[in-house]
């Protein structure tokens, strides 16, 4: 299941491009004050999907490496980066890409990928590619409560009707009790303590935008076609009837930056 997941993105690509949220500026211009590194910086990212995050290191004159599983994916990020002649895009998946090159990297970036890649090579793998004293950086986003909080409450009944496992009475965690989870990483005795910076994003959606939203994330992806449909009409029609149409959901940006051993 974690590699049928895995694989839904490349099935909307377009959609994904258009619809998913962007970074916010201010944590690139984070990653690099604490990396220190310079425009001719050589990068390495990991799952660029359609470029969202690969677009603001280029717009900072890097030099770019991506490897990106999904073919549709690539070919909307080449579009997307077609003005940056300094990134190139391989298509594959990371645990079996093999560099061109032999010249290390001064930074890995995966940006709302990590946790898809093998925990057997998830940490590894990086650090055989980064310089001494290169940098892994890890970007993660998460909803959590604020926007139309209330709006995230009453829609579950849609989620426990027609998403079997389905929680009862799930509720969105608070920002405050958001803890990033650093363990892994510093027991694999390849980096030092990492650097965490969070940041708090509001997005709104009209109805139709927010099941665009939906469509691409990778547990409404795999369902079945019939509760999807089902799904979908359950929530668009408690936007429309309840919430006039339009709906705010709160993120938390998550930067972790840590420098090789």
């Amino acid at each position: 299941m974690r590699q049928e997941k895995r694989a839904t993105f490349n099935e909307v690509a377009e959609l994904y491009d258009r619809v998913r949220n962007r970074y916010p500026e201010q944590l690139f211009d984070d990653l690099f004050d604490a990396t220190q590194l310079t425009s001719q910086a050589r990068i390495l990212e990991i799952g660029p999907g359609t470029g969202i995050a690969t677009l603001e290191l280029a717009k900072r004159g890097c030099r770019i490496v991506a490897v990106e599983l999904g073919a549709e994916m690539t070919a909307v990020a080449r579009r997307n980066l077609a003005a940056y002649p300094n990134v190139e895009i391989h298509v594959g998946t990371f645990e079996d890409w093999t560099p061109p090159l032999s010249e290390p990297f001064d930074l890995v970036i995966a940006a709302t990928a990590f946790h898809w890649l093998d925990p057997e090579v998830r940490y590894l793998k990086p650090a055989s590619l980064l310089r001494q004293g290169g940098y892994l950086a890890i970007v993660n986003y998460v909803h959590v409560a604020g926007g139309d909080q209330l709006f995230f409450e009453q829609v579950q009944s849609c989620y426990e009707k027609y998403m079997p496992g389905t929680p009862p009475n799930l509720r969105l965690p608070q920002i405050s009790d958001m803890k990033p989870d650093t363990g892994p990483l510093e027991d694999s005795g390849l980096f030092e303590k990492p650097i965490v910076r969070n940041y708090v994003t509001e997005e709104t959606y009209s109805s139709e935008q927010y099941i665009d939203l939906l469509s691409t994330y990778s547990t409404h992806g795999t369902l079945d076609a019939s509760n999807r449909r089902q799904l979908f009409e359950c929530v668009s029609s408690l936007i429309d009837n309840q919430y006039n149409g339009k709906v705010s959901k709160c993120y938390l940006n998550e930067l972790l930056v840590a420098r090789k051993c």
